[in-house]
């Protein structure tokens, strides 16, 4: 069983602009088609656990339902699932080491963590068992931050590096205990 990080970054770290926007990841020239391990990472996990407000951007891009795979949007303050949505997700709240448990005894075992906010709570619960994140060479100055404060240093191993030709790099880590 893995909770794991599959996400995007600018070269300062940051996964938004200021203004909560994300066209900046499509700024280097060479990335329209370029699948960057997302289908492979798809594949490999049962389900996503997103925050609210992933589930909200990405309910405002132009397209069609992404996911295949069953969604459940954490959320503490959303109370029911806004029309159009009600087969796609499931809402889920509470402490995340009983929500884990609960989707893994359901046989979701591994599991797609997706979101700022969510993905730093995780962190905090030392919750997070590996991490791809790729890098896109911009350097925004400000927006919404990959990782918040931690109480604790997290010691994670580089397991692969890649390089792809328009200068975008990707880096996978697994959490050493």
């Amino acid at each position: 069983m893995a909770n794991i990080v599959f996400i995007a970054t600018s070269l300062d770290g940051f996964i938004a602009d200021k203004n909560n926007g994300i066209d900046w990841l499509h700024s280097i020239p060479g990335t329209e088609g370029l699948d960057l391990g997302y289908d492979k990472h798809i594949a490999s996990i049962d389900a996503l656990v997103m925050g609210r407000n992933t589930f909200e951007l990405v309910c405002s891009f132009d397209c069609d339902w992404p996911y295949t795979k069953p969604v459940f949007v954490l959320s503490n303050t959303l109370q029911d699932i806004p029309n159009g949505y009600e087969d796609k997700i499931r809402l889920v709240n509470g402490e995340l080491s009983q929500l884990v448990k609960q989707l893994n005894d359901e046989g979701f075992e591994n599991l797609y963590i997706d979101g700022g906010v969510t993905i730093q709570h995780f962190l905090k619960a030392d919750m997070i068992d590996e991490m791809i994140i790729t890098t896109i060479p911009i350097v925004l100055g400000s927006g919404i931050r990959l990782f918040g404060e931690q109480s604790q240093a997290l010691n994670f191993a580089c397991t692969s590096s890649e390089r792809f030709e328009n200068g975008i790099c990707q880096n996978a880590f697994a959490r050493k205990r």
